[in-house]
């Protein structure tokens, strides 16, 4: 293989990852362009989610009560109509009830483990709104 046919492959794989739902990027751009506040509650799900997954709970920790407030803006936001059905305003529900009941939960000075529960399941609830937007022909 030559040294330029190396590097077109490297640039190739290295787009490729940057643009695949496998290294992080869990929904398409035009998601959130579309849902603006479905994009902001995701940046402080992923930098919260992710330090937890390494062991740091120092993010959600002191992050939790923004996370309600992005979650409570979802659900006050209007739903994009090409999303909009039943399943995905139930979804949108839960994730603010259950990112209200994490921050109570920091309040009174849960475990690492029962944070761990919350803030798993609350990630899955978001990746399940994603999931549904994409299964709206995305």
């Amino acid at each position: 293989m030559t040294k330029r046919n190396f590097l077109v492959l490297g640039l190739f794989l290295l787009s490729a990852a940057a643009f695949s739902p496998v290294f992080g990027n869990p929904a398409p751009k035009g998601i959130f362009d579309q849902w603006p506040e479905l994009g902001a509650f995701h940046t402080v799900m992923s930098e919260t989610f992710h330090p937890m997954e390494e062991g740091n709970f120092e993010p959600i920790r002191t992050r939790s009560g923004e996370m309600v407030q992005k979650a409570k803006a979802l659900a006050k936001a209007k739903i994009p109509a090409e999303f909009n059905n039943p399943k995905m305003a139930d979804a949108v529900k839960r994730l603010a009830k259950g990112s209200s009941k994490l921050n109570k939960m920091i309040k009174k000075k849960a475990t690492d483990e029962q944070l761990t529960a919350s803030l798993t399941g609350l990630h899955d609830v978001f990746h399940e709104i994603v999931g549904l937007c994409r299964d709206e022909k995305h």
